[in-house]
Protein backbone atom coordinates (compact mmCIF):
# COMPACT_ATOMS: atom_id res chain seq x y z
CA UNK A 1 0.00 0.00 0.00
CA UNK A 2 2.83 2.25 0.24
CA UNK A 3 4.69 1.82 -2.71
CA UNK A 4 1.47 3.86 -5.10
CA UNK A 5 1.67 7.02 -3.25
CA UNK A 6 5.88 7.03 -4.08
CA UNK A 7 5.06 6.19 -7.45
CA UNK A 8 2.66 8.87 -7.62
CA UNK A 9 5.51 11.28 -5.96
CA UNK A 10 8.13 9.41 -8.71
CA UNK A 11 5.43 10.36 -11.54
CA UNK A 12 4.65 13.61 -10.46
CA UNK A 13 8.43 14.88 -10.13
CA UNK A 14 8.90 13.27 -13.65
CA UNK A 15 6.58 15.07 -15.31
CA UNK A 16 7.70 18.20 -13.29
CA UNK A 17 11.00 18.15 -14.55
CA UNK A 18 9.71 17.33 -18.22
CA UNK A 19 7.58 20.62 -18.33
CA UNK A 20 10.45 22.52 -17.41
CA UNK A 21 12.54 21.30 -20.06
CA UNK A 22 10.04 22.08 -22.91
CA UNK A 23 12.13 24.12 -25.83
CA UNK A 24 11.83 27.51 -25.88
CA UNK A 25 8.92 28.80 -28.33
CA UNK A 26 10.07 29.04 -32.10
CA UNK A 27 10.30 32.96 -31.90
CA UNK A 28 12.64 32.82 -28.96
CA UNK A 29 14.81 29.98 -30.22
CA UNK A 30 15.25 31.40 -33.59
CA UNK A 31 16.19 34.43 -32.32
CA UNK A 32 19.80 32.87 -30.95
CA UNK A 33 20.66 32.51 -35.06
CA UNK A 34 22.03 35.63 -36.50
CA UNK A 35 22.81 37.84 -33.44
CA UNK A 36 25.28 40.80 -34.40
CA UNK A 37 28.33 41.45 -33.15
CA UNK A 38 28.48 44.28 -30.50
CA UNK A 39 30.88 47.01 -31.05
CA UNK A 40 30.15 49.85 -28.40
CA UNK A 41 28.30 47.74 -25.51
CA UNK A 42 27.45 44.53 -24.23
CA UNK A 43 25.17 41.45 -24.62
CA UNK A 44 22.10 41.10 -22.82
CA UNK A 45 19.25 38.36 -23.61
CA UNK A 46 15.86 38.47 -22.55
CA UNK A 47 13.55 35.50 -23.39
CA UNK A 48 12.31 37.13 -26.77
CA UNK A 49 15.21 39.52 -27.39
CA UNK A 50 18.44 40.83 -27.57
CA UNK A 51 20.07 43.89 -26.95
CA UNK A 52 23.83 45.14 -26.77
CA UNK A 53 23.79 47.73 -23.79
CA UNK A 54 26.13 50.91 -24.07
CA UNK A 55 26.57 52.29 -20.64
CA UNK A 56 28.13 55.09 -22.37
CA UNK A 57 25.45 56.19 -24.43
CA UNK A 58 22.73 54.54 -21.52
CA UNK A 59 20.77 52.77 -24.12
CA UNK A 60 21.00 49.75 -26.01
CA UNK A 61 23.43 49.82 -29.76
CA UNK A 62 20.79 47.58 -31.25
CA UNK A 63 17.76 45.25 -30.20
CA UNK A 64 17.69 42.49 -32.45
CA UNK A 65 14.78 39.27 -32.37
CA UNK A 66 12.65 37.06 -34.93
CA UNK A 67 9.15 38.37 -35.28
CA UNK A 68 7.01 35.22 -35.61
CA UNK A 69 3.17 35.71 -36.87
CA UNK A 70 2.29 33.85 -33.03
CA UNK A 71 4.50 36.89 -31.56
CA UNK A 72 2.25 39.81 -33.07
CA UNK A 73 -1.07 37.57 -32.90
CA UNK A 74 -0.89 36.39 -29.30
CA UNK A 75 -3.29 39.09 -28.11
CA UNK A 76 -1.26 39.77 -24.61
CA UNK A 77 -2.21 44.06 -24.16
CA UNK A 78 0.75 46.22 -23.27
CA UNK A 79 1.35 46.09 -19.62
CA UNK A 80 3.40 49.48 -20.06
CA UNK A 81 5.75 48.44 -16.73
CA UNK A 82 8.67 50.56 -17.49
CA UNK A 83 11.39 49.87 -14.71
CA UNK A 84 15.48 49.49 -15.24
CA UNK A 85 16.24 46.46 -16.42
CA UNK A 86 17.93 44.20 -13.94
CA UNK A 87 20.41 42.38 -16.20
CA UNK A 88 22.06 46.08 -17.11
CA UNK A 89 24.98 46.21 -14.41
CA UNK A 90 26.21 49.65 -15.47
CA UNK A 91 24.73 53.01 -15.61
CA UNK A 92 20.87 51.49 -15.98
CA UNK A 93 17.91 54.12 -16.64
CA UNK A 94 15.40 54.58 -14.58
CA UNK A 95 11.17 54.41 -15.85
CA UNK A 96 11.44 57.91 -14.67
CA UNK A 97 15.02 59.83 -16.12
CA UNK A 98 12.75 60.91 -19.51
CA UNK A 99 10.65 62.72 -17.69
CA UNK A 100 10.67 66.39 -18.38
CA UNK A 101 13.25 65.64 -21.60
CA UNK A 102 10.36 66.49 -24.42
CA UNK A 103 11.52 62.94 -25.76
CA UNK A 104 9.70 59.89 -25.37
CA UNK A 105 10.62 56.73 -23.96
CA UNK A 106 10.76 55.03 -27.91
CA UNK A 107 10.85 51.00 -27.90
CA UNK A 108 13.86 49.97 -29.77
CA UNK A 109 11.70 46.39 -29.81
CA UNK A 110 8.20 47.40 -29.84
CA UNK A 111 5.55 46.00 -28.05
CA UNK A 112 2.96 45.29 -30.52
CA UNK A 113 5.92 42.88 -31.44
CA UNK A 114 5.85 41.06 -28.23
CA UNK A 115 2.24 39.71 -27.65
CA UNK A 116 2.92 35.95 -27.79
CA UNK A 117 2.23 36.41 -23.96
CA UNK A 118 2.98 38.66 -20.30
CA UNK A 119 7.12 37.79 -20.48
CA UNK A 120 7.55 38.32 -24.08
CA UNK A 121 5.22 42.21 -23.51
CA UNK A 122 6.43 42.56 -20.35
CA UNK A 123 10.54 42.60 -21.25
CA UNK A 124 9.91 45.00 -24.07
CA UNK A 125 8.85 48.01 -21.20
CA UNK A 126 12.82 47.59 -19.81
CA UNK A 127 14.24 50.75 -19.77
CA UNK A 128 17.41 49.41 -22.03
CA UNK A 129 15.28 49.10 -24.54
CA UNK A 130 14.40 52.63 -24.76
CA UNK A 131 16.29 55.35 -26.56
CA UNK A 132 15.19 59.50 -26.33
CA UNK A 133 12.55 59.88 -29.72
CA UNK A 134 11.29 62.71 -30.83
CA UNK A 135 6.98 62.62 -30.18
CA UNK A 136 6.34 62.99 -33.53
CA UNK A 137 8.56 60.82 -35.17
CA UNK A 138 7.72 58.02 -32.59
CA UNK A 139 4.26 58.19 -33.39
CA UNK A 140 4.41 58.98 -37.04
CA UNK A 141 6.93 57.81 -39.76
CA UNK A 142 8.74 55.20 -36.92
CA UNK A 143 4.96 53.91 -35.94
CA UNK A 144 4.45 53.64 -39.66
CA UNK A 145 7.22 51.50 -40.53
CA UNK A 146 6.65 49.21 -37.27
CA UNK A 147 3.48 48.66 -38.73
CA UNK A 148 4.75 47.74 -42.12
CA UNK A 149 7.08 45.16 -40.90
CA UNK A 150 4.79 43.01 -38.85
CA UNK A 151 2.36 43.25 -42.21
CA UNK A 152 5.59 41.77 -43.80
CA UNK A 153 6.28 39.39 -41.28
CA UNK A 154 2.68 38.01 -41.25
CA UNK A 155 3.16 37.62 -45.07
CA UNK A 156 6.81 36.16 -45.15
CA UNK A 157 6.12 33.75 -41.82
CA UNK A 158 8.29 35.73 -39.92
CA UNK A 159 11.46 37.95 -40.33
CA UNK A 160 14.70 38.43 -38.12
CA UNK A 161 14.49 42.48 -37.33
CA UNK A 162 17.35 44.24 -35.77
CA UNK A 163 17.13 47.78 -34.76
CA UNK A 164 18.42 50.38 -33.02
CA UNK A 165 19.92 53.97 -32.95
CA UNK A 166 22.87 55.81 -34.82
CA UNK A 167 24.61 56.54 -31.76
CA UNK A 168 27.76 58.19 -34.14
CA UNK A 169 26.07 61.76 -34.07
CA UNK A 170 24.21 63.08 -31.14
CA UNK A 171 21.61 65.51 -30.90
CA UNK A 172 22.00 66.25 -27.19
CA UNK A 173 21.37 64.48 -24.23
CA UNK A 174 18.96 64.02 -20.99
CA UNK A 175 20.33 64.07 -17.93
CA UNK A 176 23.89 65.13 -19.36
CA UNK A 177 24.10 61.41 -20.03
CA UNK A 178 21.64 59.82 -22.03
CA UNK A 179 22.28 60.19 -25.30
CA UNK A 180 19.78 61.75 -27.97
CA UNK A 181 20.50 60.03 -31.52
CA UNK A 182 19.93 62.09 -34.49
CA UNK A 183 18.74 59.06 -36.47
CA UNK A 184 17.82 55.30 -36.18
CA UNK A 185 17.73 51.94 -38.15
CA UNK A 186 15.74 49.00 -39.10
CA UNK A 187 17.07 46.42 -40.86
CA UNK A 188 14.53 43.26 -41.74
CA UNK A 189 15.74 39.64 -43.08
CA UNK A 190 14.35 37.00 -44.43
CA UNK A 191 15.89 33.59 -44.64
CA UNK A 192 14.93 30.19 -46.42
CA UNK A 193 15.20 29.36 -50.26
CA UNK A 194 14.92 32.81 -51.61
CA UNK A 195 16.50 35.12 -49.01
CA UNK A 196 15.80 38.70 -49.15
CA UNK A 197 17.02 41.82 -46.65
CA UNK A 198 15.85 45.61 -46.51
CA UNK A 199 17.43 48.23 -44.12
CA UNK A 200 16.30 52.04 -43.07
CA UNK A 201 17.71 55.02 -41.43
CA UNK A 202 15.37 57.55 -40.93
CA UNK A 203 16.03 61.13 -38.80
CA UNK A 204 14.61 61.07 -35.40
CA UNK A 205 12.09 63.94 -36.38
CA UNK A 206 8.77 63.95 -38.00
CA UNK A 207 8.08 62.61 -41.58
CA UNK A 208 5.93 61.94 -44.10
CA UNK A 209 6.21 59.85 -47.42
CA UNK A 210 6.80 56.83 -48.73
CA UNK A 211 8.86 54.24 -46.59
CA UNK A 212 11.37 53.59 -49.85
CA UNK A 213 12.24 57.03 -49.42
CA UNK A 214 14.25 56.04 -46.63
CA UNK A 215 15.82 52.35 -47.31
CA UNK A 216 19.61 51.96 -47.42
CA UNK A 217 21.69 49.00 -47.87
CA UNK A 218 22.91 47.17 -44.84
CA UNK A 219 26.60 47.74 -45.64
CA UNK A 220 25.76 51.64 -44.71
CA UNK A 221 24.05 50.99 -41.96
CA UNK A 222 27.36 48.86 -40.74
CA UNK A 223 29.42 51.60 -41.31
CA UNK A 224 27.27 54.27 -39.22
CA UNK A 225 27.33 51.98 -36.56
CA UNK A 226 30.23 49.42 -36.70
CA UNK A 227 28.02 46.38 -36.29
CA UNK A 228 28.27 43.31 -37.54
CA UNK A 229 24.82 42.21 -38.78
CA UNK A 230 24.01 38.49 -39.97
CA UNK A 231 27.88 37.62 -39.17
CA UNK A 232 26.73 34.15 -39.16
CA UNK A 233 25.41 34.10 -42.99
CA UNK A 234 28.18 32.56 -45.75
CA UNK A 235 29.87 35.07 -46.77
CA UNK A 236 29.08 35.26 -50.50
CA UNK A 237 25.21 35.69 -49.40
CA UNK A 238 25.90 38.17 -46.62
CA UNK A 239 27.90 40.28 -49.29
CA UNK A 240 24.88 40.42 -51.78
CA UNK A 241 22.01 41.11 -49.00
CA UNK A 242 24.15 43.87 -47.82
CA UNK A 243 25.71 45.54 -50.56
CA UNK A 244 22.28 46.56 -52.31
CA UNK A 245 19.11 47.84 -52.25
CA UNK A 246 16.29 45.12 -53.53
CA UNK A 247 12.83 46.03 -52.85
CA UNK A 248 12.03 42.65 -54.64
CA UNK A 249 9.81 40.33 -52.44
CA UNK A 250 8.78 43.45 -50.65
CA UNK A 251 5.06 45.11 -50.10
CA UNK A 252 5.60 48.80 -50.46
Amino acid sequence: MRLLPTIGFVLFFVCTSCAQEEPLPRAAAQTQEYTPQASLGYTVQHSFYTLSYSSTHRQAEYAYYYLSPENILGGQTRTDDFRIDPKVKSNPVKSTDYQGSGYDRGHLCPAADMALNFTAMSETFFMSNMSPMAASFNRGIWSKLEDWIREEALGNGGLYVVTGPLLSTSCGTIKDSITVPCAYYKIVFKGGSQPKMLGFILSNAGASGSLQGFTVSVDEIEKKTGLDFFPQLDNVLEQSLESKVNFSGWRF
